[in-house]
Formats: C-alpha cells, structure tokens, sequence
C-alpha cells in the first residue's frame, strides 16, 4: 500500500467515525487500541494492519458491505508481518487484547501448536515459566501480560463459540516448567477437553505425519489465519492461503486422538511428570 492509499484509507476511517458519532476515544477501546495509535492511523502516519481496519469498522458498526469495501482497499496488504520486537515495543500485553477482540468475534476457532500448549489453554503457572523465559519483558510486562492472557480465556467458557485444538505430542513433553508445573498443566488440558464446545486432540508420536509441522497457526472461521514465526506475527486474509490452513489442519487432526484416549494419554504424561517430582 503507497503512502497516498495508507492516508487516504485513514481519511476515510476517520470520515466514517466522525459520521458514526462516535469520539475517538469509544472507537479506540472497542477495538482494543489506544486512541494515539487510531488518531495515526486516521491522519495516514500509520499503515494500519487488517486486524486493524477490521477491528476499527466493527467498533463503528458499519453494514457488511461497507467492511467488505474498506477491507478491500488492503487487500494489497492481505497478508502481512508485525515483527516480535514491534510487538514488544509496544506492549505484548496490548497485542494480548487484540487477539481477545479477534477471538471475541469468532465462531469457530482452530488452532495447530507444534511448539507451545495453546494460549487459550495455558494454565497460569505455565504463563509464568514461559513469559520467565523472554528476559528482554520486564516484571511489570510479564505481569501485565499474563493477566492479559488469563482474560483471554474467558472466551473458552462461552458456548456459542466452539473451539478445536490440535497439539503434537512433544509439545506435552516439552519443559516449560518444573514436573509440577508440567503435570498440572496437563490436567488443565484433560478438564478444559470436557467443555461441550471445546475439543482437543493430541497427535501421537507413534502416527504417521500427515504434512510438515512447521509453524503453529490460528483459523478463525474461514476469513483469517493467524501464523506465527520466529521473527514475526504474519496474518492473512487470502482464500486461497486460508484454504491451505484449513486443509494442513484437518490433515493434522485426522491423525490426531480425541476424547477418551486423548485424555488418557494427556493423564499418562502427567503421571509421568509426577513421578519424576516425586522420585527427587
């Protein structure tokens, strides 16, 4: 997107908010922004993200066919990467509330991890050891973060939303945290797999990959996926890439294990944890 595109899509934001009546401050909390950021946006300084634009038009309540106009002026910034260090400049927390305001709009939520225990289903020792292992976050952010994250999870509990996890089995065994740590966290993982709207299936070691596991990734509904890197947070909106996302997951979970025998190797690998704490 040129220079002239970005201040002309801020202009005609911030002619739809003035039109709206609605002060900058409203539209900046509903969409999980500071009213710095929108005011830069508005006035073109800033190159607004998708989940920007899109977070910004639903705060205003626009038709459908408004969004899709609005939306389609960055379709030239479709897919796109904000750097780890962007994120941490500006507060990871702060993109912790994004997220919420993106999973908060979704209806069916599928999420591949081939590195990490979801967000959504982290429990909040796990959150420490793991925001322990950035030393470049203060206490403060780590703080904040973590809170950030705990509220995210709120979201698991509404029932008109379903959730569908996909984790590889090393993830299970990666330590994060002490055996204690570990094994509760694989408990969380057992009693959160009971909700009716969430499901969670594991993909054993001993099963024939169906695909590369490269990178662990978010679909939300079939309009966005979210993917992350080493270096950056690369979101797209192109069909043609969401339907790729779609498929790699669904070749994942076809291998994967669900319910019962989900659960009974997730309480196996916690047995396994508390063990090994009690045999220290």
């Amino acid at each position: 997107m040129s220079k002239a595109e970005q201040h002309d899509l801020g202009t005609a934001l911030r002619a739809l908010r003035i039109a709206s009546g609605k002060t900058a401050e409203t539209v900046a909390r509903r969409a999980s922004m500071s009213p710095a950021k929108l005011s830069k946006i508005e006035n073109g300084r800033v190159l607004p993200t998708v989940q920007d634009v899109e977070l910004i038009l639903t705060a205003l309540e626009v038709s459908e066919a408004a969004k899709a106009e609005f939306l389609a002026q960055t379709r030239a910034a479709a897919t796109e990467a904000t750097a780890w260090r962007e994120l941490r400049r500006t507060g990871h927390w702060k993109h912790q509330q994004g997220i919420r305001a993106i999973e908060a709009r979704t209806s069916t939520l599928r999420l591949f991890q081939g590195q990490l225990i979801p967000g959504l289903l982290q429990s909040p020792e796990y959150i420490s050891d793991l925001f322990a292992m950035k030393p470049e976050l203060t206490d403060e952010a780590k703080a904040k973060s973590k809170a950030a994250r705990l509220e995210r999870q709120t979201v698991l509990y509404d029932q008109s939303r379903s959730f569908h996890f996909v984790i590889c089995e090393h993830v299970l065994r990666w330590r994060i945290g002490h055996p204690m740590v570990m094994g509760t966290q694989m408990d969380r993982l057992v009693s959160l797999s009971r909700l009716p709207n969430v499901t969670i299936g594991v993909v054993p070691l001993t099963r024939q990959m169906p695909n590369f596991p490269m990178t662990c990734f978010s679909a939300h509904d079939d309009r966005l996926v979210i993917v992350e890197t080493f270096h950056a947070e690369i979101t797209t909106r192109d069909p043609k890439d969401v339907e790729v996302y779609l498929s790699t997951f669904a070749q994942f979970d076809s291998v994967a294990l669900h319910g019962d025998e989900m659960r009974s190797m997730v309480e196996s690998i916690r047995d396994e944890f508390f063990r090994e704490r009690e045999g220290r």
